[in-house]
Formats: structure tokens, C-alpha cells, sequence
């Protein structure tokens, strides 16, 4: 049986959710140990040992470590490496920024965004944005993995009883640093956890037009708020509300596409959604091909109806 080490993205107290799917991945390779890398993490290593299907957890308590730099986790890991198989991270922001750099430091083939897997070394993952799924195998002797979140379920944070085992950083690499951070706040739920999903498109016009309609749908079906690239680039809403290729993959319970084409980036993101319903007075838009539920009409109309009925 392989030896897995798995990535845990955390804020040195809470585990964040795609960690766990990251671990049910990595619990199909093999024995999994997560890593848990920060500063003062005591609160995320207890949280870490917790997850159902982690045998071990290594914490690397430095200050080098607190802001997750992907310079200084890289080396880190590396090292650690030599008694491990496989490497897993979750396809998140960061996840993707310290998975290439270890397995550069391995000299290893990365095997990105995984939807399944198949044997000991052999995956699928997405390519054409989506549209085509390839099968692949690595032939390398250590295997460096992304896993796509949405296309697992996400292991019990709770169960679990690993060891927790201290391990030294590899200190501050001088190749970066930290100078502060811009975290957008909302009472919303997140969108890679929300379980349903009200994201408007170019069709809305503008950012109060944006907030009049959307905005109230959400709140009254307790939804995230996402976005086309083209909302987002139009500057109706932040980046971090942008779904698709180039954004965030979601798959909640319901996802609502108002005044969305469907173009393939924004497909690529979201049609993973157990049920989408999509409102667009374009009766041959895109989104209608993957919508569940297609509702012809103008959304000026529609949205203020619907809230209205809610």
C-alpha cells in the first residue's frame, strides 16, 4: 500500500472543506498522513487528526510557514517526500501554487485537477475545458496530485483519531513575502461550500443592477453569489465572485444562471451541479444544453416576480 501525504489547506485553526476531498482522493492511493504547515496550528492539527481516514499528521510549526507561502511549504515538503509515495493537494488557489513547485523539486510529471481514481497511478482529469475527459498514467516513481474537490466527497471532519507528530519547517526560503491580504466578507455562504448558487451574467448591465436582483434572490434562498468572467470583468462584481474555468468550480445542490450565455470557460466551472436552472431571454443560449430547468424571458421581469413570490 502506497504512503500518501496529503496538503491541508487551513488558517492555522480551521481545516478548510477542500482538504477533505482531498483526503478521500488520497485514501484510494494508499495510507494517508496530512501536513499540516503554519504558524501557532496547534487548533488546525487537532482539527487534521479529526478527519476520518487520516492516520497521521505532521505539523510543521514555524513562522516561516504562517501565511502558507509556496515557496517555503515546497522545500518542506519535498523533504519530506523521501518516505512518501504520492503528494495530494486540493485544485484550490493555493493548492496550486505549492503542488507545481514540489513537483519541480522532484523532477516529477504533476498530474492536475484529478476527477477520478483508477489504479495505483493511473487518473482522469478534464481537458478542453471540460469537455473531453483523459485518462492518464504516470510513470514517475514519486506522483504529485491536485484533485479536483468537486468531484469527490468530502471525508467526515470528524471520527478520526490520528497521532499528531511535530516535524521541523524547512525555514524562510527568502524568495518571498508575506505583505498582507484583502479577504472579502460576506454573510453569504462560500461558494465552494454553498449548497446553492445565484450567479448573474453580462445581462445585468451594471454593479447596482447586479445588487438589486441577485443579491435579494440569494439572501432569501440562503445562496452564494457567483458571476460570469463577463459580470466580472465588466466590473459588476469582486473577482472572488467569478465561476469557471479561470474562476472557481463549484458543484452545489442547485446552481441559478441569470442573463449567463454558457460560454465553455463559465460551463467548465459549474455544470458538475446536481440541478441547474437558467433564466435568459435567449431561447438558444448555451446554458440551456445543460440546464435541468430552462426558463425563457426577460430577467427584468422574472427576478422581481420570483422575489416577490419567495
Amino acid at each position: 500500500m502506497a504512503n500518501v501525504l496529503v496538503w491541508v489547506e487551513h488558517d492555522n485553526a480551521v481545516v478548510k472543506d477542500a482538504t477533505l476531498s482531498a483526503v478521500t482522493a488520497a485514501s484510494q492511493l494508499g495510507d494517508v498522513t496530512a501536513l499540516v504547515a503554519g504558524s501557532g496550528c496547534d487548533a488546525a492539527a487537532a482539527a487534521a487528526a479529526q478527519i476520518a481516514g487520516v492516520s497521521k499528521v505532521l505539523k510543521a510549526d514555524d513562522a516561516s510557514l504562517a501565511n502558507a507561502l509556496a515557496e517555503n511549504v515546497a522545500p518542506l515538503v519535498a523533504g519530506l517526500m523521501a518516505n512518501y509515495d504520492a503528494f495530494v493537494a486540493p485544485a484550490t488557489t493555493t493548492g496550486k501554487n505549492v503542488a507545481p513547485r514540489v513537483a519541480a523539486l522532484l523532477d516529477v510529471m504533476q498530474v492536475s485537477d484529478i476527477l477520478s481514481v483508477e489504479g495505483p497511478k493511473t487518473f482522469t482529469r478534464p481537458i478542453y475545458a471540460g469537455n473531453a475527459i483523459a485518462t492518464v498514467e504516470s510513470t514517475d516513481a514519486k506522483l504529485v496530485i491536485t484533485v479536483r474537490g468537486t468531484a469527490f466527497a468530502k471525508a467526515a471532519a470528524t471520527g478520526g483519531s490520528a497521532a499528531v507528530e511535530a516535524v521541523a519547517g524547512a525555514g524562510d526560503s527568502g524568495l518571498s513575502t508575506f505583505q498582507g491580504s484583502e479577504i472579502a466578507k460576506s454573510e453569504r455562504p462560500e461558494l465552494t461550500s454553498a449548497k446553492i448558487i445565484v450567479s448573474g451574467g453580462r445581462a445585468l448591465k451594471d454593479t447596482d443592477t447586479f445588487k438589486q436582483l441577485i443579491f435579494p434572490l440569494a439572501d432569501k434562498l440562503n445562496a452564494g453569489v457567483g458571476a460570469s468572467r463577463a459580470a466580472v470583468d465588466a466590473g459588476y462584481v469582486p473577482n472572488d465572485y467569478q465561476v469557471g474555468q479561470t474562476g472557481k468550480i463549484v458543484a452545489p445542490e442547485v446552481y441559478i444562471a441569470v442573463g449567463i450565455s454558457g460560454a465553455i470557460q463559465h460551463l467548465a466551472g459549474m455544470k458538475d451541479s446536481k440541478t441547474i436552472i437558467a433564466i435568459n431571454k435567449d431561447e438558444d443560449a448555451p446554458i440551456f444544453q445543460v440546464a435541468d430547468i430552462g426558463l425563457v424571458g426577460d430577467l427584468f421581469q422574472i427576478l422581481p416576480e420570483l422575489n416577490v413570490k419567495l
